[in-house]
This record gives C-alpha cells, structure tokens and sequence, in this order.
C-alpha cells in the first residue's frame, strides 16, 4: 500500500424488499461499444411446447472495465466451490481393522 493511502471500506446500503434478492435461471450477455449488459430471467422450462415462457428479473449493464473484474471474480469463486464441492464429495477412509 505504498502511497495509496489509507485502507477504504466500503458500506454499502441494501434495501430491505431487495434483501432475498431474485432467482434467475436463464441469463443473456449482450454488449456494445461502451458496456455489457447481463440480462437475468426466470424461465419455465417445463413448458413442453410452443415459445418458453420467461421473465425477465434484473438486467445490470457493466463497463468493460467491470466486466472483466467481474469474470475474474466469478472464475474465482466458481474454483473455490468447486474445490469444496470435491472435499465434500471425497470418500471417507474405512476404518482400519489392525487395531480391532
């Protein structure tokens, strides 16, 4: 932190009616010139004809800037569930019958 000044915190403000947040299980990346734009959905994907019904539940444009500190971040995190995921899936040593 050579010169950068003091550590910053940040406190950031929440709602309450945005506290559970929303479900998505279908998203749509778009982008232009000047951002990228996410757009989260709830489909019904037990619809077994005809157009998938869907609504769309946020939508967050990002710089490119954001972006990419965004994928770092989700590549990270992903890594790390995935790494907790194999512990808790590791098969559990048998018990050692010598000392029976």
């Amino acid at each position: 932190m050579d010169g950068e000044g003091p550590e910053r915190h940040l406190n950031i403000h929440l709602d309450p009616e945005r506290l559970a947040g929303v479900y998505a299980n279908f998203a749509n990346v778009s982008f232009s010139d000047y951002e990228f734009t996410i757009t989260f959905a709830r489909i019904d994907h037990e619809v077994e004809e005809g157009d998938v019904p869907g609504v769309v539940v946020s939508r967050v444009n990002l710089s490119h800037t954001f972006m990419r500190e965004l994928l770092d971040a989700m590549e990270d995190n992903w890594s790390k569930w995935t790494t907790t995921q194999g512990i808790k899936n590791l098969p559990e040593t048998p018990p050692s019958s010598e000392f029976s």
